[in-house]
């Protein structure tokens, strides 16, 4: 890791397309402005950990039983005479 001194204004340049610009320093934070070409995603690290647990658990809660329950309902023909009623209890 390289860790620089900086003060307010100054820039960091990450290769020819990334910027980086310290634009106001307080008493406990650093506000840090950054410009990148769009095809560069930039996001704070914790949203990128929420995103990570959202989609594992997501993935959890369509494990096999639910999916199989999902597509008879999707389409009656295959089993069924008639979709059930979602339960109030479920989360979908």
């Amino acid at each position: 890791m390289l860790v620089m001194s900086r003060r307010e204004g100054d820039t960091i340049l990450i290769g020819d397309d990334i910027e980086i610009v310290i634009s106001h320093i307080g008493r406990s934070k650093v506000k840090v402005g950054i410009r990148a070409p769009r095809t560069v995603p930039v996001i704070a690290q914790e949203v990128k950990m929420v995103r990570e647990q959202n989609l594992a658990a997501a993935t959890a809660a369509l494990s096999a039983p639910v999916l199989s329950g999902l597509l008879a309902r999707l389409n009656p023909a295959s089993g069924s005479a008639a979709p059930e009623k979602p339960r109030s209890s479920r989360p979908f």
